[in-house]
């Protein structure tokens, strides 16, 4: 069983007792997405169909509006990616890559945004269990973030950011709209696509349609057609339908899963610098500020 939280800081309290409690989270994190992938394909997924976007980018544009996440500064966009990658404010993209496909220049588009892994690496890694998941979604809580930075190192598809020139601020990523979800809602980005781009639904009902439509693709001239995040980190909850090879598009062909060793260098680096005696405190501070805060919201609601 995942430690609570509580148990997490008397934990690190013990100070040389830390490593072995981040040892069992991560065991413990690891069987919970071994539990995960018997039942993934029953779960919920989006699947992107790269041969349809047309990169109107109104999933970009929705997904920034839905979350309210702030522009980029100016002078970051490009008339091609707009912006060019992903960041604290962008949580996903439409990018063009140019190729050479049958002998002649061709413009590539692809989308780009959080795979949402069974085998999460970003969860694995994260030191305090920021990062869980729930239900389907890899979801960072924004409360509880240090922002260590571990898990923007261990993600292979370089998707958790923080804010730029915020050393000590929270990783962010998209959240699989679970806010939307809980309403019976399709995520913002899937509701906004004119063309059929984006699907949500059941996982394994998208693998056999996905399935299908590659098997069509590579009769009509696209031999390498491929379907992925099938089983790629014990299966992704973003599926893509694509016409060359994923590396074509900037995807890792076999993505890695981060191990325990990145949290002991996490922690062993904590430990040389002296914060594993302050961690402890720093989240009971922060912890007493939210009961605080709790308590003045329901004495004032109580008068008023």
């Amino acid at each position: 069983m995942m430690p609570s939280r509580r148990d997490f800081i008397k934990g690190l309290g013990a100070g040389t007792g830390a490593m072995l409690l981040h040892g069992a989270a991560t065991s413990s994190k690891v069987a919970a997405a071994s539990s995960a992938l018997l039942t993934q394909s029953k779960g919920k997924a989006m699947m992107y169909d790269a041969l349809k976007c047309v990169g109107c980018r109104a999933c970009q544009n929705a997904c920034k509006e839905w979350n309210n996440l702030s522009p980029e500064s100016i002078g970051y966009e490009d008339i091609y990616d707009n912006p060019g990658h992903l960041s604290a404010r962008t949580w996903t993209i439409i990018k063009a890559r140019e190729y050479t496909f049958r002998g002649n220049p061709a413009l590539m588009l692809c989308r780009y945004q959080c795979m949402h892994c069974t085998e999460a690496s970003c969860e694995a890694v994260c030191p305090t269990g920021a990062i869980s998941h729930q239900g389907d979604a890899v979801v960072i809580d924004q409360e509880w973030c240090i922002g260590c930075g571990y898990c923007i190192q261990a993600c292979p598809f370089d998707v958790p950011h923080k804010e730029h020139g915020i050393a000590s601020g929270p990783a962010k990523k998209c959240t699989f709209c679970v806010d939307r979800q809980a309403e019976g809602l399709a995520p913002a980005c899937v509701e906004a696509c004119p063309v059929g781009a984006l699907e949500f639904g059941q996982r394994d009902e998208l693998i056999t349609q996905a399935r299908s439509r590659v098997e069509g693709l590579r009769r009509d001239g696209y031999p390498n057609a491929t379907l992925y995040g099938e089983n790629e980190l014990g299966g992704l909850h973003a599926l893509y339908i694509l016409a060359e090879r994923p590396s074509i598009y900037g995807l890792p062909e076999t993505p890695p899963m981060a191990t325990s060793k990145i949290g002991a260098q996490w922690l062993s680096g904590a430990i040389a610098a002296g914060v594993v005696a302050a961690f402890p405190f720093w989240l009971l501070f922060k912890r007493e500020k939210q009961l605080a805060a709790k308590q003045k919201s329901e004495v004032e609601g109580g008068t008023g």
